[in-house]
């Protein structure tokens, strides 16, 4: 089963960097007592009086939202749920969310946050910590995903937890790809070896341009051999022998002869179109890459489309973890109705919901067994997908994720560039992210 895979594949996974901060919760910041346990009769969920919660998230295209709290309402009739849609760029989302929670302002008592925004938002003061409800209503947190859940956790409390996930996945053409590369080293022999065949143009195509994307690239190679650009304990820990070795190995890749000699100006968009159009052997994409790589109407290689988890370093297989989480706006007027709506949401039957009408992939273990959901999905049926997406790890949990990753981003690209060594490039790294973070 799936599902056995998948534990066994979690035993690998990256544990989360939670920094350490001034101080814990203050007691206004506690939270509420639950309405209810999760055995409790449904009629004794139910508040005394009618009250309206406010959830906020990118705009649904699909059907699932709404059927989520349709289920929702059918057992609590007396919480409506209004669904407030915010901009699905998430920077735009970010910032009106930034200035609603900033105002201390209730009109929001659910929040869906980008999985590298709960430390920012929690150290902001805008999050109710959530450890006190999950232990009461009994919510166990390790039939999740653990790159969800890590992802959520920030200074020694949970403040999130996730909706559904996604993470990097290595793509490849079946009828050219006899034999499944496990390490970077083999997929560069292969990418250069393959390269040409079946008409492609490339071996290997990925996200190279000095965007967030980078940031992901080298945050999955340096995992992959076994560093941290933050440890545990949030000491800066980028300049170390093992990061250095994920930043050499990623320098290698974007200088092989086996990628576009024009991959510094890839992204998402530009990787899709190449693997699409069959010019690549393989490439490095998100989950979405799949539906759309085999739909004849789309895709010159439909058919011929397998995925495997990204390639192993010295330490590990490491993807960087995408999707969303939930949280409670700490200056919610309904905290115990709001605990209500987002404990049903990560619920197996609120993620079975999305997973079965928005296809998004649900990070409660023993969905990926569920015949529904693998149905809603073939990705859901796949062993390769369940395990790479086991391998994923957040970024770095940090309040300062947004200002760590432009700095990344240039100090890497130099180094890709030639203008400055790996060395001089960590070096760099360090010190001004031990300056961003305030660290000595």
């Amino acid at each position: 089963m799936l599902k056995k895979a998948l534990s066994t594949t979690l035993v690998f996974s990256l544990a989360a960097a939670a920094l350490s901060a001034c101080g814990g919760s203050n007691p206004q910041d506690q939270a509420p007592a639950p309405s209810s346990t999760p055995n409790a009769p449904a009629a004794e969920n139910k508040p005394a009086e009618k009250v309206k919660i406010v959830f906020s998230q990118g705009a649904d295209q699909t059907e699932g939202t709404k059927k989520l709290v349709a289920a929702f309402q059918a057992k609590f009739p007396n919480i409506e749920v209004e669904v407030r849609d915010f901009p699905n760029d998430s920077s735009q989302m970010h910032d009106q969310l930034v200035t609603i929670l900033g105002g201390k302002s209730a009109e929001i008592d659910v929040i869906n946050l980008d999985v590298v925004w709960p430390a920012e938002f929690a150290q902001a003061g805008f999050l109710l910590p959530l450890d006190r409800l999950i232990q009461e209503d009994k919510v166990d947190l390790t039939k999740y995903l653990k790159g969800g859940i890590d992802a959520g956790y920030f200074n020694g409390q949970q403040w999130a937890l996730p909706r559904y996930n996604n993470a990097g996945l290595l793509y490849y053409r079946k009828d050219i790809v006899k034999e499944v590369p496990k390490t970077w080293d083999d997929l560069l022999k292969q990418a250069e070896a393959l390269k040409g065949e079946g008409g492609t143009k490339y071996g290997f195509v990925t996200q190279g341009k000095q965007y967030e994307g980078l940031t992901v690239g080298f945050t999955e190679l340096v995992s992959a051999y076994g560093g941290k650009i933050i440890d545990d304990k949030g000491n800066v820990t980028v300049n170390s022998p093992e990061a250095l070795k994920g930043l050499k190995k990623l320098i290698e890749i974007q200088k092989s002869q086996s990628v576009p000699a024009n991959l510094n100006t890839f992204t998402e968009k530009e990787t899709l179109n190449a693997f699409l159009e069959g010019s690549a052997v393989f490439a490095r994409h998100w989950p979405a890459l799949y539906a759309q790589a085999n739909d004849p109407k789309l895709s010159k290689v439909a058919g011929n489309v397998g995925i495997a988890a990204l390639p192993a370093g010295d330490a590990r297989s490491a993807a960087a973890l995408g999707g969303w989480l939930a949280a409670i706006n700490k200056y919610s007027k309904h905290p115990k109705e709001a605990w209500e709506f987002l404990k049903f949401a990560v619920s197996p039957e609120g993620q079975k919901i999305i997973a079965v009408n928005s296809t998004q992939t649900p990070t409660y273990l023993s969905l990926f067994d569920d015949a529904e959901v693998q149905k809603a999905s073939p990705l859901f049926a796949s062993r390769d997908f369940v395990n790479g997406l086991s391998s994923a790890i957040p970024r770095t949990i940090t309040p300062q994720y947004a200002k760590i990753s432009g700095l990344i981003q240039v100090e890497v690209s130099k180094a890709i560039a030639g203008e400055q060594t790996p060395e001089q490039a960590l070096s760099n790294l360090e010190s001004q992210i031990k300056q961003a973070i305030g660290s000595k």
